[in-house]
């Protein structure tokens, strides 16, 4: 079933969404994808374009929606061995399929009718395929492949993780809880053992990532450029800003945020009577203890559509969440053998996201779950737009949705959250938001120099993480745990290893998110409007004019994290 020809075009819900177990995609071949894209050359042939378009757009609907239920099911159990051939299948064949797919919006681009193929495109479209041009040629085919398993493994050895503890054997995910709890030494010996893992696997660590970077390094390259910097921004699809407006923002987190979190911070050990503020303090925002859930995972599943409705009149978001619980698009669960993190994808030819998460009991199942419905939201509300480019936007636009929604659900929180402390929730989120300024432009200015100095060695990244964190994050005190103390934090976050440059992502969309959380306590309702209307855009613009669009004043201007951050401090002060 084709999502675009379905009929569920300008309404809520016209039709059930297919049972997630139910679905099955072709699983391609070298001599398919020939024969497929060799069709889509054809039309071009014959000088018809918008037949050539269509069935292109198809072909990489098709692919897209297997190689999405490939790697979802590696993530769902990694330890699964026909999932893991399956996922080795298809990174083995994704450089095959990108080759095909790079070829054929080549010739588009060259185009003698450039007019009439921008025309049906949109100018957006065609600027993404000439950076998507850029980032491929056939002699990267094997890297592309080996990074492609790198990060594979990178993903399998963190969920083999088994930590003993409490007298349990626990996975990363198992661990945070005891990372939050009020008792200060529980706290402390959690980050031993948390950090007494990847002490363990750091020389693992550090060779994966070594070989990561100089295989990235080789690519950018051999396709022409100076270092993979600029060939990382290429591969996330940014057309509208580049390294220097980043390092501005950086910049400007350091000047307006870093202080701000500093004095949070230090009127927080002043308040719980600490000596000083310790590395495993820093996750306990309230003296009374982080808020928790209001029940276990069957409970917060449950209450959820209840909650979708009372923030959206109109009925959309229950029905649209009531369906993806009942057909089984959500995996929320932690277990042995899952891969960490989250994320939500989706299936271009059924129109359906899906949502992948790892609760824990913490108020971080509040936070993830709210998050991956926003990602989820939009790209349902963008399912029926034309081109397969549109229905994802560039990452920090995505981002915006999920972020805005964590806040947006703020009146109706109190579903989810533990009787009577929806209102110490709200505080520690706006606190947990603004501190993550600073870690979220560490990470980012990491990768840009491990990138420009891609020879540097292991004990030098790790010198250069801990330079950055104390700069961004100069009240980071390890104490007596060594490993992280070198810099060796920066090994647990994912993004590093699977997704260079996607970070900063974050960072610029939790400015434009709390810039929609302001607008949404004068006008809730308006605001949820303009919320559901940048949704409904999905990728069909750029990042800048997606925000313009939305009324919001971009990260990259001049004033705005200033305003944003003196609004939240008034908030926090009273």
């Amino acid at each position: 079933m084709d999502g675009r020809r379905s009929g569920w075009q300008n309404c809520v819900m016209t039709i059930t969404m297919p049972v997630f177990s139910d679905l099955s995609f072709p699983r391609p071949d070298e001599t398919f994808l020939r024969e497929q894209y060799g069709a889509v050359s054809t039309l071009l042939d014959e000088g018809k374009l918008p037949e050539a378009l269509k069935a292109f757009d198809d072909a990489r609907r098709q692919y897209e929606s297997w190689a999405s239920h490939v790697h979802l099911q590696f993530s769902r159990n990694t330890q699964d061995a026909q999932a893991k051939a399956d996922r080795d299948y298809a990174d083995r064949l994704s450089p095959i399929a990108t080759d095909h797919e790079v070829t054929i919006k080549k010739r588009l681009l060259a185009d003698p009718d450039r007019a009439s193929v921008e025309a049906l495109l949109t100018p957006h479209v065609v600027k993404l395929w000439e950076a998507d041009t850029t980032t491929f040629d056939p002699r990267i085919s094997t890297d592309l492949e080996e990074e492609a398993r790198l990060t594979g493994e990178y993903t399998a050895l963190l969920a083999a993780a088994k930590i003993p503890f409490d007298g349990q054997v626990l996975n990363l995910a198992g661990l945070v809880p005891y990372l939050q709890l009020p008792e200060r030494e529980v706290r402390h010996e959690a980050e031993r053992a948390r950090w007494a893992f990847f002490e363990e696997n750091g020389a693992a660590l550090d060779d994966l990532y070594d070989r990561l970077v100089k295989l990235r390094d080789r690519m950018a390259k051999t396709l022409g450029f100076e270092t993979y910097i600029e060939l990382g921004y290429r591969r996330m699809r940014r057309t509208d800003y580049g390294p220097d407006d980043v390092a501005t923002f950086r910049r400007k987190v350091l000047k307006y945020v870093t202080p701000l979190v500093s004095s949070l911070l230090e009127r927080r050990r002043l308040k719980m009577g600490w000596d000083k503020v310790r590395a495993w303090d820093e996750a306990l925002i309230d003296i009374a203890g982080n808020p928790l859930p209001a029940g276990d995972h069957d409970l917060l599943v449950e209450r959820a559509k209840g909650m979708f409705g009372k923030l959206d009149p109109s009925g959309e978001m229950a029905e649209f969440y009531g369906q993806m619980r009942d057909q089984g698009y959500l995996d929320l669960k932690n277990r042995e053998g899952k891969a960490g993190g989250g994320f939500c994808t989706s299936f271009p030819t059924v129109g359906t996201p899906y949502i992948f998460a790892n609760f824990n009991g913490t108020h971080n199942d509040i936070g993830v779950f709210t998050h991956e419905m926003g990602h989820a939201f939009q790209n349902w509300k963008s399912r029926n737009l034309p081109w397969i480019d549109q229905l994802w936007p560039t990452m920090e636009a995505a981002e915006i949705h999920s972020m805005s929604l964590e806040f947006l659900t703020w009146p109706v929180i109190d579903a989810l959250v533990a009787e009577g402390a929806a209102g110490r929730y709200r505080r520690m989120h706006l606190i947990d938001a603004l501190s993550f300024f600073p870690y979220g432009v560490c990470v980012d200015h990491f990768q840009h120099e491990i990138y420009a100095n891609p020879q540097m060695t292991a004990e030098e990244r790790h010198e250069t993480w801990h330079r950055l964190e104390k700069l961004y994050m100069p009240w980071r005190d390890w104490g007596d745990l060594p490993y992280p103390a070198k810099g060796g934090r920066w090994q647990a976050q994912l993004h590093i290893y699977r997704l260079p440059f996607y970070y900063i992502d974050y960072a610029l969309a939790q400015c434009c998110a709390l810039q929609l959380w302001l607008g949404s306590r004068v006008d809730p309702e308006g605001t949820l409007e303009t919320y559901r209307a940048l949704c409904a855009e999905g990728g069909s613009k750029p990042f800048s004019q997606l925000v313009a669009d939305a009324g919001l004043t971009s990260p990259f201007e001049a004033d705005v994290l200033a305003e944003v951050v003196q609004e939240v401090e008034h908030v926090l002060a009273n």
